[in-house]
């Protein structure tokens, strides 16, 4: 899957008094451009109807009811008043969430009638842009060992006791969805070690080894997708998900295998990052270091990898999102390239339930694609434009 870098000297000038210098580069030098403003990222909504969305009527909704079921049972038990930006509030969850016990599974036209009923779509964007990037990530599957030996030299950690993970939207609203993360040295929190030095040891004897497994490609890129499936040498599989992560930010190396001409924006991909790590081993861990980002793992039970909204993913129906702009819980319309087929597109109902480091922005999305050969290959390939409408309950009237 996976998603976050001239001078000039002149010797006659140079020997010019400093201030007579700076009168004659203003008086001479032609007026600067104005630089071009930024405009700060916000989510505006445009109302729309469901005969708007691109295969609306074809799509199969059941599919995504209970992702959305699983969604309304965090909801529903959170105070009432507690705001969700421009989803309204918990309150006008309520009712879309208790009528949905009322659906009947596996019937898509009554899945259909359902989210028509109880809510309206709006198109998105970011201000007047509507197009966005679409990635995809998957559960990872890696061969392992309870004991470190032989070929099994490679551990997956479990969270430290002193990181400290803190929520920024705890404290400011505007910072609502950013997080940072470090351990408290002496009364103040301090940055945690990178990659690079938890690679070379820092956290070494200190018991927090879950799993050894026998591929440090495979572990980076389990890494990334969040959540994988460790197959035991006895055949057993020990699943296991994100549990934290170091507070240094997430770094793609897909981009200095660009920059260093290695691949192309055309050709890059995690299978054809994979392919040169694997074809580059004396070289493959000073790039991997490249990402300071290091997440601990824990182990998993229960049907699925478990998203950061707290509930197990539903593979094709699960996004994860920029939570700064799109709460969980919130179903979304995707209309995105197909990953493997340019000329076709992936229209579906999907459930905002995850987020990751590198998935910042308005109209910004991750699709969980499962596990297996087929999820590996979707989610890899993925890097599609694409544009979604968020489904937002009848009694709100979003602001956009």
């Amino acid at each position: 899957m996976l998603s976050r870098f001239m001078k000039t000297t002149g010797t006659a000038l140079a020997a010019l008094p400093a201030v007579l210098l700076a009168f004659l580069l203003a008086a001479c030098a032609p007026e600067a451009p104005k630089e071009a403003e930024t405009v700060p990222p916000k989510l505006t909504l445009t109302p729309a109807r469901f005969e708007d969305l691109p295969g609306w009527q074809t799509d199969t909704q059941a599919d995504a009811l209970d992702a959305f079921a699983k969604s309304c049972g965090k909801l529903v038990v959170q105070p009432a008043d507690r705001a969700l930006g421009a989803a309204g509030r918990i309150a006008d969850w309520i009712a879309p969430c208790e009528a949905l016990a009322r659906v009947p599974r596996g019937d898509h036209g009554a899945a259909r009638a359902f989210f028509e009923t109880w809510f309206l779509p709006y198109a998105a964007a970011d201000n007047d842009k509507p197009e966005g990037l679409f990635t995809g990530y998957y559960e990872a599957e890696l061969r392992g060992s309870a004991l470190a030996g032989g070929r099994y030299s490679v551990p997956l950690y479990r969270k430290p006791d002193d990181l400290v993970m803190v929520d920024l939207g705890e404290f400011r609203d505007a910072m609502r969805g950013e997080r940072i993360a470090g351990r408290v040295v002496d009364g103040r929190l301090r940055p945690y070690e990178d990659r690079a030095k938890i690679e070379d040891g820092a956290l070494r004897g200190r018991g927090l080894e879950m799993v050894w497994v026998d591929d440090p490609v495979d572990a980076f890129f389990l890494h990334i997708q969040g959540s994988g499936r460790v197959v035991m040498e006895d055949g057993s599989v020990v699943r296991v998900g994100y549990d934290g992560q170091n507070g240094h930010p997430y770094v793609a190396i897909g981009r200095e295998l660009i920059a260093r001409g290695a691949l192309t924006r055309e050709t890059v991909s995690m299978q054809s990052i994979r392919d040169w790590l694997d074809a580059h081993p004396a070289e493959a861990a000073d790039l991997m270091n490249r990402n300071p980002s290091f997440v601990f793992f824990r182990p998993l039970t229960g049907e699925g990898p478990v998203g950061a909204q707290g509930v197990a993913l539903t593979p094709g129906r699960s996004l994860a999102v920029d939570r700064s702009f799109v709460p969980y819980g919130v179903p979304v319309w995707l209309d995105a390239q197909d990953p493997l087929d340019a000329a076709a597109r992936v229209r579906r109902l999907m459930v905002a339930q995850d987020t990751g480091g590198a998935i910042r922005g308005v109209v910004r999305g991750d699709v969980f694609w499962g596990h297996g050969p087929e999820a590996e290959l979707r989610a890899g390939k993925m890097r599609s434009p694409g544009r979604y409408h968020l489904l937002i309950p009848r009694a709100v009237a979003p602001v956009g």
